[in-house]
């Protein structure tokens, strides 16, 4: 028997597809676990603020690695990360949330242990995380434990869902032979049926050959399940017109010529929903229909032919082909229609050109979004929360290779400052000098605001864009424009990496476009060198004109 542990059997292989960070709360349960993280070469324990931040953080990280591993202890710290567990479940993150759990001898009693509901339930807790994971299970035979742990990661990779896998602490220190380790987790998909996907290859090139105005819709599974060469691949050898979602931004390169921007339905601007709606065949790769990624499912079509390539069907207009995952048809899809002739096709329209401004004009948000776009430069993170700042970045012309990470699904504020540091810390795995951006406002900030710390902590230097319109904007143009419930209480924001103890960092305010233009067209500030918040001075009631609309439409839909 290798002197392994079975934890360590499980983080050794998680290493492969991670390759440093784990992240959680320490407690009383999980402490032996956390003991051999540091057995491990390569692998660190990002050590976040609280359970929900470190779920956030995990999230944000896997959207980058594709895999993310959270650590939390029994009852109160698993309870306080499900909100982004759930988060990860509704917008497709792989995630293993490990939880270190009483003992096998304590449960077997019954006894009234701390953290349990005080009646002896200790399967309560897996149960709840049950409907909200692909797979839920606990170790209980150190037989199988390899085995299961393997399955348990294998799972989360291939769905790109969270899995939960609980330790009971009395097991944490037991040895497992190392065999498992010299084998790679099979992370395979099941092949497609052979004769039902011939048959969508060939239902596709037919429409494909009957279309005059087809397009290609790029939704978030694209990304979530990593077919963006193989979708930019179509885009290529047919020259399609491409559109994306607001989930689906970044998973397309905005400067190709065939770009021609987001449609969000009722939303979308003019020029953008004149093509997509007058389309005569739409091909949508990992659609994710949401109320906000469709503008409240106002999504119309002139045409009937769609067809869906999603992680595990393909639709074509009614008809289902189970298991025809998209993972393994879009390459055969490109090259076969890529034999096909060559046709005119409609022109893309243009993006929006920059709103004109002088430069002692107070900060607007229309101008900002449309300003950004020549500042962001090539492979940057845009993280986007909740709110205006995930409306307004669809107005942002995103440069090659650049990730967008927002949470247009499941919509929990404060969402981003997390996720900040999860995509950071990858970030600095890949490339150190890659930029990592984020866009949060004041009243999300608040809400986890603490999670600055790990930034600090660990020396990462992402740029911390603060739209301080003094409240709750998003709520207020759904209602209470001035209810109380809707304000928070102001902070020095630009004293906030003195309090998280940054050494060196750079607090800028900005109130006017002339501000703003200076510090982008700075070569200084262009260099991630150091962390910065800039506190962006905003209206009250300012907004992106397409959450105007959504606001509206929201208010109308709450009052049905």
């Amino acid at each position: 028997m290798a002197q392994l542990h079975c934890q360590l059997t499980q983080l050794t292989q998680l290493t492969i597809l991670t390759k440093r960070q784990v992240f959680g709360v320490p407690g009383d349960f999980n402490l032996a676990l956390l003991d051999h993280i540091y057995e491990v070469e390569g692998i660190r324990w990002a050590g976040n603020t609280n359970e929900l931040n470190a779920g956030y953080a995990a999230d944000g990280y896997s959207r980058i690695k594709r895999l993310a591993a959270l650590v939390t202890t029994f009852g109160v710290g698993e309870l306080s990360a499900l909100a982004a567990v759930a988060g990860s479940y509704a917008e497709h993150v792989g995630l293993l949330h490990v939880v270190g759990v009483p003992s096998m001898s304590a449960q077997n009693k019954h006894l009234l242990l701390h953290h349990t509901l005080g009646n002896g339930d200790f399967t309560v807790f897996k149960s709840m995380s049950g409907r909200i994971t692909e797979h839920a299970s606990v170790i209980t035979d150190i037989t199988t434990a390899a085995e299961q742990i393997d399955k348990a990661i294998r799972t989360a990779y291939i769905y790109q869902r969270p899995v939960y896998l609980a330790i009971p602490a009395n097991l944490s220190d037991v040895k497992l032979d190392a065999d498992l380790l010299r084998q790679p987790i099979n992370l395979e998909l099941e092949p497609n049926p052979p004769e039902a996907e011939a048959e969508v290859i060939e239902v596709v090139a037919e429409m494909v050959l009957k279309a005059d105005h087809p397009i290609l819709l790029i939704d978030a599974c694209a990304s979530r399940h990593n077919v963006m060469k193989e979708v930019a691949e179509i885009a290529r050898v047919t020259q399609f017109p491409v559109f994306t979602t607001p989930m689906g931004k970044g998973s397309f390169d905005e400067h190709d010529p065939r770009f021609g921007g987001v449609y969000v339905g009722s939303l979308t601007l003019p020029e953008v929903a004149k093509v997509v709606e007058h389309a005569d065949l739409i091909l949508s790769f990992g659609a994710l229909l949401s109320d906000f990624n469709t503008g409240s499912f106002s999504y119309h079509y002139d045409t009937k032919n769609i067809v869906e390539f999603h992680s595990d069907s393909t639709k074509i207009r009614s008809a289902t082909y189970p298991e025809v995952k998209m993972q393994l048809i879009l390459d055969k899809v490109a090259k076969r229609l890529s034999a096909l002739p060559q046709k005119k096709l409609c022109e893309v329209p243009p993006y929006p050109p920059l709103i004109k401004a002088t430069p002692e004009s107070p900060l607007k948000q229309e101008w900002l979004w449309t300003r950004l776009t020549s500042w962001l430069r090539k492979g940057d993170i845009i993280v986007s929360e909740t709110g205006t700042s995930n409306f307004g970045i669809i107005q942002t012309k995103f440069p090659q290779g650049a990730v967008g990470i927002s949470q247009v699904l499941w919509g929990s504020i404060g969402y981003s400052v997390g996720a900040l540091v999860g995509a950071t810390m990858a970030a600095s795995e890949v490339d150190p000098s890659r930029r990592v951006i984020l866009f949060v406002g004041d009243g999300s900030l608040q809400l986890t605001v603490t999670e600055i710390s790990t930034l600090v902590r660990w020396g990462l230097k992402p740029y911390i864009f603060i739209l301080n319109n003094d409240g709750y904007t998003i709520e207020r143009l759904i209602r209470g424009e001035k209810a109380t419930y809707n304000d928070v209480h102001m902070w020095k924001y630009s004293k906030l990496l003195d309090l998280f103890n940054a050494k060196d960092h750079d607090a800028l305010q900005v109130s006017t476009t002339g501000e703003l233009d200076d510090l982008f067209n700075d070569a200084k500030f262009a260099s991630p060198t150091k962390i910065r918040t800039i506190e962006l001075f905003l209206p009250q009631m300012d907004a992106p004109t397409n959450l105007i609309k959504q606001a509206k439409i929201t208010a109308a839909t709450n009052s049905e």
